[in-house]
């Protein structure tokens, strides 16, 4: 229970890292290009904790999801008009001017040029793409880590055999002194598989390295012949994988029902190459992004598990939450070190890469909303310019505010949804 707790602890100080590691990026970009930044706070709410260092109040809020950096000037004063000066709007206009008068809260005197409306539409989008970017960066320098530093098991010996099976508990998964007397037998210790032997061949297929097998292992069904090595001697057992919930190997939150052995590899790792690096990230960047895509049409899935008791899909969509407490399993699981810190870093490193591709979509409030309003600018400045026409100035982003407000309602209720589904109907790892 205690490694469970350490594990939700260290995976939500992870996220936490990952937030700000996330502002970090708008926020030297921003000063980088002459931009004032009043505020650079993690989490949302009432602040817990901050203190000023130059121009800048850093902080942590309340609630620990999230953050932002403040600049001044996010959204550009009402054509005519400048920051400082009182103005009236219609009923129509409430909404975009409230926003305008939000993005006025701390403006003061001398930020007429500290702008960030006022910066070249190039410069704008390198600021807001600096905070994705900065996920990316993170994302592969933690699986540069896993695979370069730590590496995939280099063979096939036996280190550990799980003896029966039994759902994972909240603490984690229970060692083989814990199983009660009518616990079923893992596959594995039903076979007679023993710690040292390894493992030459699954059902007439020769494997050398794990990743392959582990792969290979999940689409087997029915009793198989398992060829090891023990002792020197070559030994045919019978086994039978079943079909339970396990860990997706993409790196993703959550689980796929998958054929389960009940052992786990040596902790002899074979370091991978900086090649095989760029093509896991870009293997987590396509499943992520698919996996995104198809959010929508897992709301009434969620619903129904989170309020209506239905059984929590395999590949069901996890929050903060629950990929936190997947994080305490994981360093909760009785199992080696090495799996656990491997699989411990990809799925941080599976959350920077959502991190990344949410904050690039193109509409407000992500990132990507500035990124296409900045961009659209440019176009529109070249075209008028190739007209001979005069410059029509900065596009006015707060007119998408009522677009960035059912954004944000739609997001908040989906991630409250997920959270919901995570607190009351978990994914566990087995």
């Amino acid at each position: 229970m205690v490694m469970y707790v350490l594990g939700v602890v260290l995976f939500a100080l992870g996220i936490a890292f990952t937030v700000a590691w996330h502002e970090l990026g708008h926020y030297a970009t921003a000063r980088r290009f002459g931009i004032r930044v009043p505020e650079f706070m993690v989490g949302w709410g009432r602040t817990l904790f901050s203190r000023r260092v130059g121009e800048t109040e850093f902080g942590f809020k309340v609630i620990p999801i999230g953050g932002y950096v403040r600049m001044v000037g996010m959204l550009p004063p009402k054509a005519g008009e400048r920051y400082g000066r009182t103005r009236k709007s219609g009923p129509f206009q409430g909404l975009i001017e409230s926003a305008r008068a939000e993005s006025e809260l701390q403006w003061q005197l001398g930020d007429e040029t500290r702008q960030f409306y006022t910066r070249a539409p190039w410069r704008r989008i390198v600021v807001m793409a600096a905070g994705p970017l900065m996920n990316l960066i993170l994302a592969v320098g933690l699986l540069a880590i896993s695979l370069l530093a730590i590496g995939t098991p280099g063979t096939l010996t036996v280190a550990y055999v799980a003896q029966c099976m039994l759902p994972a508990p909240v603490g984690g998964s229970p060692s083989a002194s814990e199983c009660p007397a009518d616990a079923p037998p893992t596959p594995a210790a039903a076979a007679g598989l023993r710690p040292g032997d390894t493992i030459l061949s699954l059902n007439g297929v020769r494997y050398e390295r794990w990743e392959d097998f582990r792969r290979a292992v999940r689409t087997v069904s029915g009793t198989v012949p398992l060829v090891v090595s023990r002792d020197g001697q070559e030994q045919t057992l019978s086994i039978s994988p079943v079909q339970t919930a396990l860990a997706r190997l993409d790196g993703e939150p959550g689980t796929e029902r998958a054929a389960f052995l009940g052992f786990a590899p040596t902790t002899d790792y074979q370091r991978q190459s900086v090649g095989f690096v760029g093509s896991e990230i870009s293997r987590y960047v396509t499943r992520t992004g698919a996996a995104l895509a198809a959010l929508p049409g897992r709301v009434p899935e969620l619903f129904g598990q989170a309020f209506l008791g239905r059984e929590r899909g395999l590949d069901s969509p996890v929050s903060v939450v629950g990929v936190s407490r997947l994080g305490g399993e994981i360093l909760g699981h009785d199992s080696p070190l090495k799996p656990r810190l491997v699989f411990f870093l990809n799925l941080l490193a599976a959350v920077n890469v959502s991190m990344f591709l949410i904050n690039l979509l193109p509409l407000p409030p992500f990132d990507g909303g500035h990124i296409m309003a900045a961009a659209w600018e440019s176009v529109r400045r070249r075209l008028a310019r190739w007209r001979g026409r005069a410059d029509p100035g900065p596009v006015d982003l707060a007119k998408l505010m009522p677009v960035a407000y059912v954004v944000g309602v739609l997001f908040i209720g989906y991630s409250a949804l997920v959270v919901l589904a995570d607190v009351f109907n978990p994914l566990r790892l087995s």
